[in-house]
């Protein structure tokens, strides 16, 4: 398997595996976010490559102060071989290469198998809470719906 920057002609593929993994929301548009991300000098997608093609993703930026992963997805029929460890040890180390001490993420309430990953992997309950607020009111109804 390598990990490396997602190729462009691998991004529907990523975003197929995200809608796959249930990690899509009607509010957000994932090419969007993925074009985004890979624009960016502060951030970029990871992929997991094998023979058979992409296996997994992970988003990955940083703020200046913080580092924050996105769309961390595996494909179901490569699950439980390491490769979500993997891209989150990619992550960290993408992250820490930019001299960013902390990385950050969040995870849906009720979403108790994927917190529990992230826990394993030494992630721990931060005392915050995430506000957000949509530019676009059409979006905030559609999240609030």
């Amino acid at each position: 398997m390598i990990v490396d920057r997602l190729p462009e002609h691998l991004c529907e593929d990523a975003v197929a595996l995200w809608e796959d993994a249930g990690l899509t929301r009607p509010w957000n548009d994932p090419r969007a976010d993925l074009a985004r991300a890979l624009a960016g000098p502060s951030s970029t997608v990871l992929a997991a490559v094998e023979e058979d093609g992409l296996v997994g993703t992970a988003m990955v930026g940083h703020d200046g102060h913080r580092g924050w992963v996105y769309y961390v997805a595996v494909r179901p029929s490569h699950r439980g071989r390491g490769l979500g460890r993997a891209l989150m040890a990619a992550c960290e180390q993408w992250v820490a290469g930019r001299g960013i001490p902390k990385m950050q993420l969040m995870v849906r309430t009720g979403n108790a198998g994927t917190r529990d990953f992230y826990e394993r992997l030494g992630y721990a309950v931060q005392d915050t809470v995430v506000l957000g607020k949509f530019f676009d009111p059409r979006r905030q109804a559609r999240q609030s719906g």
